[in-house]
C-alpha cells in the first residue's frame, strides 16, 4: 500500500521520533505533489521506453523560512522517501563550488559554451535536484545561476530547494543585481514558493539554557562539543569549502547550516574580512574549539579572531565555543588587548539564550 508522506510523518510522531508541527504538516502537502510528479513521470518513462517519449517536468518546490523551523530535516525526509534513482541532495553552496571547477575543466579544452556543458553534465542521469540553504552572496554565483538554472530546466530537472530568505530577496544588496533579477523570476515561475511558518525555532530550543561557552578548552569540553555536534548532524559532515576571490575557504566540517573548526583552522591561516563574511553568510552555528589565550605570541591569530567574531555576530550566526579562558581573560596583554575588551563583550551576548532568534 502506498502511503504518503503526511501518513509517514505522523506516523513518526505518534512513535516520538517528531514533535508535530503545524507550519511543517502544511509543506507535506506540495512535497507530496512534487514526490508523486516525479513517481509517476518515472512509471510513464518506462512505459513509454520504446517509443522515446520524455516525460513532462515536474514543478518543483522553494521552501523557505527562518532559521531552526524543520526545512534541512522536512527536506531529508522528502528526498528519502522520493522512489526514484536519478536524484540528488546537495547544499547550495558545495554545488556552486562544483559548477565553478567544472567550469574551469571545460574553459581549458577551448569549449564555446562551457555553462551548456556543464549543465549537461549535471543533468546526465539526474530527474531531482534538491538543495539546502540556498543563498547567494558572491558576484560569481550571482552572474551564472540564472543561465545555468535555465539550462537545467530545459533538460527537464526538477528543483527543490530551501532557504533562509523569500526569492525576492535573494543577493539582496548585492554588486550588479539588476543582472540577477530575471533569475528570481524564473525561480517563481518554475517552482512553487512557500513559507514554513512555523513559531518554534527546534535549533534554538535545543541551545536554550544550555551551555555555550566552555571553559577551559579540555576534554571535557571537547566532549560537550562533540556530543553537541552529533545531536545538531547525527555525527554527519563534510568539509564545506567557498571560493573567496579565487581562493579557496574551507569549513572542515558542515552539515544542514553547522559548521565545526577549531581556532588554528580559521585564525591561522592568511585571512582576511571577506573570507569570514563568506563562512558567516554559509553557516547558522559555528562549533569553534580550542580558543587559546591570546597576546604577543599569537597577535596575527588574535587579530583574525576578533575579524571573525565581528562577520559572526553582525550575521547573527549562533557560536558554540571552547577557549582557554573566560572571554574577559583571553586578552590580557600585548598590542589590541584594551581593543579586544568589545570582542569580550560580543562573546558575552552571543552567549544568551536569545542570540540569534530571527
Amino acid at each position: 500500500m502506498y502511503d504518503t508522506l503526511r501518513q509517514k510523518y505522523d506516523r513518526l510522531v505518534t512513535e516520538g521520533a517528531l514533535h508535530g508541527d503545524p507550519g511543517q504538516m502544511a509543506v507535506l502537502d506540495p512535497l507530496e505533489r512534487v514526490r508523486r510528479g516525479l513517481e509517476s513521470s518515472a512509471a510513464e518513462k518506462r512505459g513509454f521506453l520504446l517509443r522515446r517519449r520524455k516525460p513532462e517536468p515536474v514543478k518543483g518546490l522553494y521552501l523557505w523560512g527562518g532559521v531552526g523551523r524543520g526545512k534541512s530535516m522536512l527536506m531529508d525526509f522528502f528526498f528519502s522517501n522520493v522512489a526514484i534513482p536519478e536524484k540528488r541532495r546537495v547544499h547550495f553552496h558545495a554545488f556552486m563550488q562544483e559548477v565553478h571547477a567544472d567550469l574551469h575543466k571545460v574553459r581549458q579544452k577551448g569549449e564555446q559554451d562551457a555553462l551548456r556543458q556543464v549543465a549537461a553534465q549535471i543533468a546526465t542521469d539526474l530527474r531531482l535536484l534538491c538543495f539546502d540553504e540556498m543563498q547567494i552572496t558572491d558576484i560569481t554565483d550571482a552572474m551564472i545561476v540564472g543561465r545555468l538554472f535555465d539550462l537545467l530546466f530545459e533538460h527537464g530537472i526538477t528543483v527543490v530547494t530551501t532557504s533562509n530568505r523569500v526569492p525576492d530577496e535573494l543577493y539582496k544588496d548585492g554588486l550588479q543585481r539588476d543582472r540577477f533579477l530575471p533569475f528570481i523570476e524564473v525561480l517563481k515561475q518554475k517552482l512553487e514558493v512557500h513559507h514554513l511558518a512555523s513559531p518554534t525555532d527546534y535549533r534554538q530550543n535545543r541551545l536554550s539554557g544550555g551551555e555555550v561557552y566552555f571553559t577551559p578548552a579540555d576534554a571535557a569540553s571537547r566532549e560537550a562539543m562533540a556530543e553537541i555536534w552529533r545531536d545538531f548532524t547525527d555525527g554527519r559532515g563534510a568539509p564545506l569549502t567557498l571560493t573567496v576571490q579565487g581562493r579557496a575557504v574551507e569549513v572542515p566540517q558542515f552539515h544542514n547550516g553547522v559548521g565545526r573548526a577549531t581556532f588554528w583552522d580559521l585564525c591561522a591561516k592568511p585571512m582576511g574580512p571577506a573570507d569570514y563574511l563568506a563562512i558567516a553568510g554559509a553557516v547558522r552555528v559555528l562549533i569553534l574549539e580550542d580558543i587559546p589565550c591570546l597576546g604577543r605570541s599569537n597577535f596575527n591569530e588574535a587579530k583574525r579572531f576578533v575579524t571573525l567574531i565581528d562577520a559572526l555576530y553582525e550575521a547573527r550566526v549562533r557560536l558554540i565555543c571552547s577557549a582557554a579562558a573566560e572571554p574577559e581573560m583571553l586578552y590580557l596583554e600585548g598590542t589590541g588587548a584594551f581593543e579586544f575588551e568589545r570582542t569580550a563583550s560580543r562573546l558575552r551576548e552571543m552567549q544568551d539564550a536569545e542570540w540569534g532568534q530571527e
